[in-house]
């Protein structure tokens, strides 16, 4: 058949995704890579800690999903030829959902059996399976449950499937084309990151995959060491053996775990997992793409649960990537006016049923010697070269990203800057930030109902400059979303005492909920705990029905001690609301604080236990509260059950 590129509905299980937080995400949450030490030696060049954000903004979260199923039906973009046929989800960060290869009648990928979300990534909600593409911060992808610009174009007769958008916080675009040639065995992924600023930006990306966790299966990779964590620290080992195990037998890995694989500079890139008998997923790239990693959620009951949290009955999946960087532990110094370009190809494997029982080290010899004879391998630096005039080539658009791109061209077009890439197409959105547009085009700006959701947000420091002047030459009439908005660049900046001053000008103009909870954010970085609960109360008492609200009023009283607010507020809440188990759990912690352990442990075990839709990777406060609760209590110590254990380390 020739090959194909199509577009159709697929049928999934799915849970609610719910609407964005209302407010920006200010105060920040957990991240486990931004409070780490390192033990490494000069020459590994690891960029610690560099471009670490300490919150989403101006992305906001994705907090109020449920775990509740229901059949939906998930738009998708297919790529397909005689080999292989490839599943795409635009709406979900343009998450590559199947590889099928029909030559070996096998998926290549872990494909969960549900879109059900959980804590794990930048903007909260994120999902298990496929390839997902993590852009600009670290961690996973702000697009990870948001729609991409998605177009079609042709490459020598060939469909080419562009996915692209701009990215808010390191003012980059990115565009990913992949294509199948009618006799392709390999899924060809050309990707582009261009900064056209004038300044130098923290970048990272990493191609994260999911593959299934084989009985007796293997990772090869062109490596003899890795870096990761153990012992509280950052540390460099050799591999296979780090504590007496084969970590690259990954089923003999205990604990949760990565390791990002030290490839020497002339290896080919590449990563393959296969199970016992030889078959599976081989991904390479062009150098570009320098850095692979192996992540096992490991054997412990904590590690176990989070694979049941994340699927239906899918079963179990590990984690090969792709990255830019040596770890995930930092970012790279993009240049300005520059473009960073990469080739990435995945398709089938199959290793000889004698060589699979060679030492790691041997079998590692042999298939980097087979991947470097490949013609698959070969041929990618000239492809790419070759591809650069296609991948500056416009697409027909099918469907519509955000509209923030069109919003930073319209802002570098009256600032006098570089045009944004002139063949990507911004026009239209799904997300309409038209307020902003109006106050760039007129230079006032509108003063909503308080009432009202506030809307999106913006950021950089042309916005900035712009906004505070309007509000100087303004001061007694900008309104209070004027006041808000600058209140919260001002916090973004670190001025806190300057974003204090705007937000209490906000609510002096106005009163609204939005700048109570900037300003309890603001006492709350400065440890003034009883006026961070007083302002977030006010706001409770003017955006009570809004459950994002609600839950980021609880988290900072929580944060602030705030533990008998807490126990009064929750008691105000409808039925439906006191149920949500993020709520419920924040109520349970207050009574435990305050001195009701029975009632605490009452409430914590009902309906078979207490469950957190968004529990945060990493986070083990259900676990910690059971053992206070217990510790408290008439019965002393016992095991801690299994619903409420997320321990993976």
């Amino acid at each position: 058949m020739r090959s194909q590129l199509y577009f159709e509905d697929m049928k999934i299980e799915k849970a609610e995704l719910g609407a964005p937080s209302s407010v920006p995400d200010l105060v920040g949450g957990l991240v486990l890579q931004n409070n780490l030490k390192f033990f490494l030696s000069e020459d590994d060049e690891i960029y610690e800690g560099y471009g670490r954000c300490f919150n989403s903004y101006p992305y906001r979260q994705y907090s109020c999903y449920t775990r509740q199923l229901r059949e939906e039906t998930v738009k998708t973009a297919v790529l397909e030829n005689d080999h292989l046929k490839a599943v795409f989800l635009p709406e979900y960060g343009g998450r590559l959902w199947h590889l099928f290869d029909k030559d070996g009648n096998r998926d290549l990928l872990y494909t969960n059996d549900v879109l059900r979300f959980s804590n794990l990534a930048v903007c909260n909600a994120w999902f298990s399976g496929g390839v997902e593409w993590n852009i600009g911060v670290i961690g996973h992808s702000p697009f990870t449950t948001a729609p991409l610009f998605t177009a079609v174009l042709e490459y020598e007769g060939t469909p080419v499937l562009r996915m692209y958008e701009y990215e808010r916080i390191r003012r980059v675009t990115y565009q990913m084309d992949f294509w199948l040639g009618e006799e392709d065995k390999f899924l060809n992924a050309r990707m582009r990151i261009k900064n056209d600023t004038g300044e130098v930006v923290p970048m990272y990306w990493w191609s994260n995959i999911a593959v299934p966790e084989f009985e007796g299966g293997r990772i090869i990779v062109p490596a003899s060491k890795a870096f990761t964590f153990h012992d509280g620290g950052v540390y460099k080992v050799d591999i296979p053996l780090v504590g007496g195990k084969d970590i690259t037998r990954y089923q003999n890995i205990p604990t949760s775990v990565d390791y990002f694989f030290d490839l020497p500079a002339d290896a080919p890139k590449y990563i393959v997992n296969v199970d016992r008998d030889g078959f599976g997923l081989l991904q390479m790239s062009t150098d570009r793409l320098r850095s692979r990693k192996l992540f096992s959620w490991g054997k412990t009951r904590g590690g176990d649960h989070w694979q049941e949290f994340l699927t239906k009955d899918a079963g179990r999946y590990i984690e090969i990537q792709a990255g830019l960087g040596k770890t995930q532990y930092g970012c790279l110094p993009m240049a300005p006016h520059t473009a960073w370009e990469w080739m990435e190809r995945y398709g089938a494997v199959q290793i000889r049923g004698q060589e699979m029982e060679k030492s790691f080290e041997e079998l590692r010899g042999t298939v980097t010697a087979e991947v470097k004879a490949m013609p698959q391998w070969q041929e990618m630096e000239q492809i790419l070269a070759d591809t650069k005039k296609m991948a500056k080539t416009r697409a027909e658009v099918i469907r519509r990203g955000s509209g923030f791109g069109a919003l930073e061209a319209q802002l570098r077009e009256q600032c006098g800057d570089r045009k944004m890439e002139p063949h990507l197409d911004f026009a239209g959105s799904e997300e309409d930030p038209g307020r902003w547009a109006e106050f760039l085009e007129k230079g006032t700006l509108e003063i909503p109902d308080p009432a009202e959701l506030p809307g999106v947000y913006v950021t950089g420091r042309e916005f900035y400059d712009r906004l505070k002047k309007y509000v100087d030459e303004n001061e007694e009439t900008a309104g209070w979303y004027a006041y808000y908005q600058l209140g919260v660049l001002l916090f973004q900046k670190g001025e806190y005492e300057a974003a204090k001053k705007e937000f209490l000008r906000s609510i002096e103009s106005q009163e609204n909920a939005w700048a109570c909870h900037g300003l309890a954010s603001v006492y709350t970085v400065e440890g003034r705990k009883k006026e961070a609960c007083s302002a977030v109360r006010i706001g409770f008492c003017l955006q009570r029905e809004d459950l994002s609200y609600v839950k980021e009023v609880f988290r900072l009283l929580v944060m602030n001690k705030g533990f008998r607010e807490v126990e009064e507020l929750y008691q105000e809440l409808d039925e439906e609301m006191q149920k949500e188990g993020r709520i419920r759990f924040f109520y349970i912690q207050a009574l435990a604080e305050n001195g009701r352990e029975k009632e605490a442990y009452r409430l914590l075990r009902a309906d078979g236990g207490l469950v957190i839709d968004d529990i945060r990777e990493g986070e083990t406060s259900l676990g910690e509260l059971w053992r206070k609760i217990r510790a408290a209590g008439e019965n002393g110590e016992e095991e801690l059950p299994y619903e409420f254990d997320f321990t993976a380390l």
